[in-house]
């Protein structure tokens, strides 16, 4: 299955696709909002926002399945990002990553870029996936790997329009 094939829901419940990002590089990562890492959102939006115009964004998808750090409704999960992060990056309905019921994205994401020792299972909130704007998985990062880490790699994919 190609990445691009798979269909989304927004937080505020209007269906989505993954085509709508062809082209695009991608950060992929499962958000919560009362979690240790919730002060990623800032640099998540920072990268959004300084690399957004070159072909990058970042995609949000809100996950209840560690220590139960998401156990708002969309409203608001939606409110919480904009007043504390003025998070504008696009937020996806509340996704299961791992189990049965784990989101067809996230089954590719594992699938394309396992963790330490071959693991496809998520540990934990704000683990990201950086997918080329060819649509292929490139890289995996843990939760305590910041944003700010990771824009030297966004501008590799990009190229050298710094």
């Amino acid at each position: 299955m190609e990445i691009y094939d798979i269909p989304l829901q927004r937080l505020d419940g209007t269906p989505d696709h993954l085509a709508r990002y062809r082209r695009q590089v991608l950060l992929v990562v499962n958000v919560a909002s009362a979690c240790g890492f919730t002060p990623q959102y800032a640099g998540l939006q920072k990268l959004h926002a300084r690399y957004h115009a070159r072909g990058f964004s970042v995609l949000g998808f809100p996950c209840n399945q560690f220590g139960q750090q998401e156990p708002g409704a969309a409203d608001a999960i939606a409110a919480f990002c904009t007043s504390r992060f003025a998070v504008t990056f696009p937020l996806f309905a509340k996704t299961e990553v791992n189990g049965t019921s784990a989101h067809p994205l996230w089954r590719q994401l594992k699938k394309e870029a396992p963790g330490i020792l071959g693991t496809e299972a998520i540990k934990w909130n704000f683990t990201k996936f950086l997918v080329d704007a060819g649509g292929k998985v490139v890289a995996r990062y843990a939760p305590t790997d910041t944003p700010e880490r990771i824009a030297r790699d966004i501008e590799a994919l990009l190229g050298s329009d710094a």
